[in-house]
């Protein structure tokens, strides 16, 4: 077990919280890291690109002209791919992106992610961020006292603050997920991570089952 500071909104530090080094502090395998940023990225894609095989277009097959005799190259029919308005030769067609990676790579991936944050010193435990008013002017000038000045931050909230999450939606650098959203892209590509005491627990649990 190792302990991780917990620190209120005046950027206090109150308590200690003991959390498994199975879930914070693993070994950080970067290739993982990629792995699971593709997989995130590709099941994103929408894959709607499409276009028109010869046997798609308009137009009528019966030959142009005669084989011989009149000059020019040969043809066969209008929606040849070598006329304009003919068809495409290997073009794209609607199709998934999505490929599979085991639970166990993206369960450690996700671990190495969190245990990489904790070791660079942008992981930071608060003991709660709950506003009386969803007013972005409140959750701004708490992050002035915590020190994160237009950062990409990430924060992590375990119990469902409505007002957190209507106050942050004004502040493109901020992002709000639950427990169940957290992810390595997320993770990543943001500078610093803040997780309430509360989500800390239901991390530890989800990770360890």
């Amino acid at each position: 077990m190792i302990s991780l500071d917990i620190y209120n909104i005046n950027n206090e530090k109150v308590q200690e919280i003991e959390v498994p080094e199975s879930v914070f502090d693993v070994e950080v395998k970067e290739h993982l890291l990629h792995d699971v940023v593709c997989y995130q990225l590709a099941k994103k894609r929408k894959g709607t690109a499409s276009t028109k095989t010869r046997a798609n277009v308009s137009g009528s097959g019966i030959k142009p002209w005669r084989q011989k005799g009149t000059g020019r190259a040969r043809s066969g029919c209008k929606r040849s791919p070598l006329w304009i308005g003919g068809g495409v030769v290997f073009g794209p067609h609607p199709r998934s992106y999505e490929f599979k990676l085991n639970k166990k790579v993206l369960g450690y991936a996700l671990r190495s992610a969190l245990s990489m944050k904790r070791k660079e010193g942008d992981l930071l435990v608060l003991e709660e961020f709950d506003l009386e008013q969803p007013r972005t002017r409140l959750i701004k000038d708490i992050l002035d006292r915590l020190g994160i000045r237009e950062k990409s931050l990430l924060v992590v909230d375990g119990e469902s603050h409505s007002n957190l999450k209507l106050a942050a939606r004004n502040l493109p650098y901020v992002k709000v997920i639950d427990t169940e959203g957290l992810n390595v892209y997320d993770i990543l590509l943001n500078k610093k991570l803040i997780f309430l005491s509360s989500a800390a627990k239901k991390i530890e649990e989800r990770l360890n089952k």
